[in-house]
């Protein structure tokens, strides 16, 4: 999980490095067709080995996986970083909330407390603001709970697929869609947006590099998160996704933010903290 973080952090800044060159669909297509590139070639190397029998879950997760990734570039394109990260990452709070209604997954009173706190460590380092447009705080939300259904699912699909055949349902739909909009925008004459239908355009100079960082990085953490999540039950494993703000913090100095002060500090060492109450739980339950 923390080499996920680390990869969906890179692709953060891959994303806003592209701002004003493209919109959120054309980011969309280039990320997954990126990816689809490389799972090609790993699928050629050395052909997956499934089970199968869990068809309608691999759908639902590649489209609930699209989505989220839809509503995180678009708040990386019209917010901060830090503020689009904020909400993605509140897809923990909405992953122990759901994996308690729909599959009665209690840790205990700890973990609850580690999920608090690693939110608000959150809060502390990015100080999130409301001097953006509604609409723009109504997509962070959806972006949050889309992830979390879409990494809730991840568990359930483990022990039928490979992880790299549950990685493609989410890239090849992260292809399909826009592909499938941007055709229909073309054909009905539809004006083209900064969300669903895009204008074709090819990338140039160091867009190409952005492109595949962004591609990369994103099927790097792509990887990792469906490992992470099949190995463990999803309340626990999503708290370790709060190292994505450590990272975070590191790649936005890295692009030119300011170092961050006394109450940013004291949010990462919210979210080291929470990790360590995650950890001594589990060692615990796994000695009794």
């Amino acid at each position: 999980m923390l080499l996920a973080a680390l990869g969906f952090s890179l692709m953060g800044g891959s994303a806003k490095l592209l701002k004003g060159s493209f919109n959120t669909g054309q980011l969309v297509f280039f990320r997954n067709l990126v990816g689809a590139v490389g799972l090609t070639a790993a699928f050629i190397a050395k052909p997956p080995v499934n089970k199968g029998g869990k068809f309608h879950l691999l759908v639902f997760r590649g489209f609930m996986g699209t989505v989220a990734l839809y509503t995180l570039l678009y708040c990386v394109l019209h917010l901060p970083l830090s503020t689009a990260m904020t909400y993605n990452l509140s897809s923990a709070v909405f992953i122990a909330l759901f994996s308690f209604l729909l599959f009665r997954e209690y840790h205990g009173p700890f973990v609850l407390l580690a999920v608090v706190v690693g939110f608000l460590g959150m809060l502390l380092v990015y100080k999130p603001n409301m001097h953006f447009h509604w609409y723009y705080h109504a997509v962070g939300l959806l972006s949050g709970i889309v992830s979390a259904l879409a990494y809730i699912t991840l568990g359930k699909l483990a022990p039928y697929y490979d992880p790299r055949i549950i990685v493609s349902s989410f890239i090849f739909c992260g292809v399909l869609l826009p592909s499938m909009f941007m055709i229909t925008g073309s054909l009905a004459h539809i004006r083209n947006d900064d969300f669903f239908f895009i204008q074709w355009r090819w990338p140039g100079g160091k867009e190409w590099l952005y492109i595949i960082c962004l591609g990369l990085a994103a099927l790097f953490g792509q990887y990792f998160v469906t490992k992470a999540y099949g190995a463990d039950k999803a309340g626990v494993v999503s708290v370790f996704g709060y190292a994505n703000i450590i990272f975070s913090v590191f790649i936005g100095m890295a692009l030119g933010d300011a170092f961050p002060d006394i109450i940013s500090w004291a949010g990462i060492c919210c979210i080291i903290f929470s990790g360590i109450i995650i950890s001594l739980v589990k060692n615990r339950a796994s000695d009794i």
